[in-house]
């Protein structure tokens, strides 16, 4: 009761059981990537200061005490994991034991794997950059990099290639599918001005020629359907319990190759300066600065258009006009706004 008393003295929000499980597993995911991307031993303060999910010091024993056991209870469910940890000191003048994980002992031997296993593992990795534990990663090494620790340079998540991962309902689809649990959402035809409620039992995600795809059975229509992710308008939203369903053993990637060629159409964009990589890989051609590009999502092209800023203006047809300057202009009444002073505190 004292405890449930203090708590609310300080103001803090209550923590569910899963939400604590998942900030748990967090700290132990960036506190491996800390200690495998340095060669020194660690002290645990420095470890504080570097991995988040760890409170900092604000000069009460309390804390202290309580960032004291939640490391000392992490250490032992590292080593627990088969984790090599190891503990030592730089030098002969370090007062205290540091710690580190050495690459050799932690990395597995050479793995053999065939063109499509490697595509998929190479795919994954270079989507890290857009996972939920990527910035919190990238934050620790940098850290250890201003406080001048040795890192390895390359090592960092998010070096590899960019995959764009930016569709909004790309999140929530992979877990819906990873976990067996239905979901619903509005869906833009190519060539219809409405959009239609989708509700799906979805099989998986794949990438497939710059797009993603999510298939799966649609319950409305009792039937498999695949949807381009770039068409879903608005949120997605996920329904009952994990398991809710089995997924069929269906090749995906051959249900989305399979399926009729959306009617093309054809834009031509000017571009200034160098760069523009993800416009110039679409076009097809390049003329005096001025990109022709075929294709079917209107929406999907004119969200390039529109992150290419200044650099890039369409020339036509019309409704690209339009819908990149539906995207535009959000931010450029903000940033107006901000430019007048319309900022209040």
């Amino acid at each position: 009761m004292a405890g449930r008393r203090a708590a609310t003295r300080r103001g803090r929000p209550r923590i569910s059981f899963e939400d604590m499980a998942a900030r748990r597993a967090e700290r132990l995911v960036n506190l491996v990537i800390c200690l495998l991307s340095t060669r020194q031993f660690l002290t645990a303060e420095r470890v504080r200061d570097a991995v988040p999910g760890y409170e900092p010091a604000d000069g009460d024993p309390r804390t202290d005490e309580a960032f004291k056991r939640m490391f000392e209870r992490d250490k032992a469910e590292l080593r627990d994991l088969g984790i090599p940890l190891e503990t030592g000191r730089n030098s002969i003048f370090d007062a205290e034991d540091g710690y580190r994980i050495t690459r050799r002992k932690y990395e597995l031997p050479p793995i053999p794997f065939d063109p499509a296993e490697a595509a998929a593992v190479g795919l994954a990795a270079r989507l890290w950059q857009s996972a939920t534990l990527g910035a919190p990663a990238r934050n620790a090494l940098i850290k250890l990099r201003a406080g001048g620790t040795d890192v390895a340079a390359g090592d960092a998540p998010g070096a590899q290639p960019h995959v764009d991962a930016s569709d909004p309902a790309l999140p929530p689809l992979l877990d819906a599918a990873r976990h067996a649990r239905v979901t619903t959402f509005d869906y833009l035809k190519a060539g219809k001005r409405d959009p239609e409620r989708r509700t799906i039992q979805p099989w998986g995600v794949l990438s497939w020629r710059r797009r993603w795809y999510v298939v799966g059975h649609d319950l409305d229509r009792g039937e498999a359907r695949s949807f381009r992710l770039s068409r879903v308008v608005g949120g997605v939203e996920v329904s009952g319990p994990p398991g809710a369903f089995q997924r069929p053993d269906v090749d995906l990637l051959g249900y989305v190759a399979s399926r009729a060629p959306d009617s093309t159409r054809v834009a031509r964009v000017a571009v200034y300066g160098p760069g523009l990589g993800e416009l110039r890989r679409i076009a097809e051609s390049e003329t005096d600065g001025v990109l022709t590009i075929h294709y079917a999502d209107l929406r999907w092209l004119a969200r390039i258009v529109a992150s290419a800023g200044r650099s890039a203006r369409v020339l036509d047809p019309p409704e690209l006009v339009d819908a990149v300057v539906a995207r535009l202009t959000p931010t450029a009444r903000a940033a107006h706004h901000l430019a007048a002073g319309g900022v209040r505190r």
